[in-house]
């Protein structure tokens, strides 16, 4: 959510900063805005709501000139998209940008207005600048302003400050939302990721929890939540620069589905050998007893998926919990408790929040794409999930990802605790090392999946079906299919279809039916009968065997390699995803950045 940039430069920054902000579009947004120290010392802004062209556009018939200066993508919270409302925000003598949420904004506006100062929109970001001005105008030096404004807010940010006659000064914050500085030749970098930063430094400094940052052009002072100077390590930070290329392909998601073969080939050779299962640090599940699984989204999937490989293979009992209901339950965590927390970006808020509620209670694995985040940082143990840069809002080659760590999690688990004989254990290690072949026969499917997404774009409601392992697959089909399409989708387990969701089956409701040949796989054709009875279209998603068994009166089908149970939720996702890009395209919609959404949510 949100994105924010700045230069302390030796060129104009505008373009440097527009430029910056377009590889932070997939975070999401509504509005753009770029404020810089002009050559005369004083502060100017630029912004517009919608797409960055729109504030390109602007920059064109109104330049903005000066060699420092933040920018800034808005993902609406406190007021609507709007210019009024767009960052950055500006007060008298300072400019700021804000990531997360001011929570006691309203509070400080009645002080503020009591103090005879106006408001111009309605964000909470707005409260922040106006705070500043009033202690600058207090006659307390630009540090000190904003070292006494953060004193005041109560919440979750990211603040970046510039000021009147301050060309070499930049003020960063951070609480609860990810900021990274990065270290040019006489140049000193903002940005909420290191994606943003990526082709001017590969030299990053990750702010830990409570820190201030002064930057000028010679370098960066970093101060903790005490005040303490403290030393963070520079890291350099290796981005492909392929993979911020769509590489020929239409829409990032795309080129992320056809990635899914070669991320997951590396996933599996960096973690299991011949014989073996190795980790970044040894987890002995002997002594653990049960796991508790915590994420958001897709991500809460991948982890409803690994529970039934966790109890079914590892016997180990597993509860997952989505991350935002988790903490405030107060749940108990044992000392044998193992939690994993899950999360693409690791900066997740409500899966933070949650892992520093067990932190001290149980030991802490997170599953993660970004190995310098703060889930990471703060695990005892982080596993990489190595899908590379992800860009497409929603999430594919990420998925698979997770699900492939997850299972060489789950036989891990299953060889300490002797509830899998090596033979067993072998097998299913060459099992997965055959799975990136099979994804690449699912994509060949395609054109099948495109014909069948094109009947779909005209359905208003569209329902998926699963039993057992593949419940939690129909549950994520349903959620790409309407986060990216906007038609309303919705995942139920087989067995419930008789306790209430039937009532929706009629001509007009496409039914997709994830089955592979499974011991489950009568059951679920019994459903799918009781669908066909009242006339609703079904899309069986399912291998040779189950199309030859029951695939002669359905609506459609698409086949699946044959896979080895277990790997079958990785497989069909494949096809699930694949549906749901393909409906996006045939209705018009916004493939790689969907109205209201966000890649990153990094406040509550």
């Amino acid at each position: 959510m949100c994105g924010i940039v700045g230069v302390l430069g030796t060129h104009e920054v505008s373009p440097i900063i527009l430029e910056a902000l377009k590889r932070l579009e997939y975070r999401g947004y509504d509005s753009a805005g770029i404020a810089t120290v002009r050559g005369d010392g004083k502060l100017d802004r630029r912004r517009a709501v919608g797409k960055l062209v729109n504030l390109s556009d602007l920059l064109v018939h109104e330049p903005l000139s000066g060699k420092a200066g933040i920018g800034h993508t808005r993902w609406a919270t406190h007021g609507a998209p709007s210019v009024e409302n767009a960052h950055p925000h500006k007060a008298g003598p300072v400019a700021v940008v804000h990531n997360g949420i001011i929570e006691n904004y309203a509070e400080l506006r009645t002080e503020l207005a009591a103090a005879g100062y106006a408001f111009e929109t309605q964000t909470d970001t707005e409260t922040v600048a106006l705070l500043a001005q009033s202690f600058l105008e207090s006659g307390l030096p630009p540090r000190r302003a904003a070292e006494a404004t953060m004193a005041r807010l109560t919440g979750a940010f990211a603040l970046a400050f510039v000021f009147d006659n301050e060309p070499d000064l930049m003020i960063a914050a951070r609480r609860g939302s990810p900021l990274a500085i990065g270290y040019g030749d006489g140049e000193m970098y903002l940005g909420s990721d290191a994606i943003a930063l990526a082709p001017m430094t590969d030299r990053i400094t990750y702010l830990e929890e409570g820190d201030m940052a002064i930057l000028t052009r010679e370098g960066a002072t970093i101060h903790d939540g005490e005040g303490h100077e403290v030393a963070r390590a520079i890291k350099q930070i290796a981005i492909d620069p392929t993979q911020l290329e769509k590489g020929g392909h239409r829409h990032w998601m795309s080129k992320e589905i056809a990635e899914q073969p070669g991320v997951l080939a590396d996933a599996i050779a960096h973690y299991a050998s011949e014989d073996a299962i190795k980790l970044p640090q040894d987890i002995d599940f002997s002594g653990i007893d049960r796991v508790v699984m915590i994420a958001c989204g897709t991500a809460f999937y991948a982890c409803q998926t690994a529970k039934y490989w966790f109890e079914k293979i590892a016997r180990l009992p597993v509860e997952v919990d989505i991350a935002s209901e988790f903490r405030y339950r107060e749940p108990p965590i044992g000392p044998n408790t193992l939690a994993v927390f899950v999360s693409q970006s690791g900066e997740t808020a409500d899966t933070l929040a949650a892992l520093r509620y067990c932190a001290g209670k149980a030991r802490i694995a997170s599953v993660v794409n970004v190995s310098e985040s703060s889930i990471a940082r703060e695990s005892d143990i982080a596993l990489p999930i190595l899908a590379g840069t992800e860009i497409g809002v929603a999430s594919t080659k990420a998925f698979t990802c997770q699900l492939t760590v997850l299972h060489l999690l789950a036989l891990k688990a299953a060889r300490d605790r002797g509830q899998i004989e090596p033979a067993i254990f072998g097998e299913m290690l060459r099992d997965l090392r055959a799975l990136p072949g099979l994804i690449n026969q699912a994509l060949a499917v395609g054109p099948d999946i495109r014909e069948t997404a094109f009947a779909l774009s005209e359905a208003e409601d569209i329902l998926f079906l699963g039993r057992g392992q593949m419940y939690p697959l129909a549950l994520e089909g349903a959620l790409k299919l309407k986060e990216i399409s906007y038609i309303h989708a919705e995942g139920y387990a087989s067995g419930e279809l008789k306790h209430g969701p039937i009532a929706l089956i009629d001509d007009s409701v496409p039914v997709i039916v994830m089955a592979p040949t499974d011991e489950l796989f009568d059951k679920t054709v019994s459903n799918m009968q009781e669908v066909m009875a009242r006339h609703g279209r079904i899309v069986l998603v399912t291998d040779a065997d189950g199309a030859a068994t029951a695939g002669n009166d359905t609506w459609r089908v698409l086949t699946m390699p044959t896979a080895p149970s277990q790997l079958a939720p990785i497989l069909y996702a494949i096809p699930a995803q694949l549906l749901a890009y393909h409906t996006a395209i045939a209705k018009g919609t916004d493939v790689d950045q969907p109205r209201n959404l966000a890649k990153s949510v990094t406040v509550e």
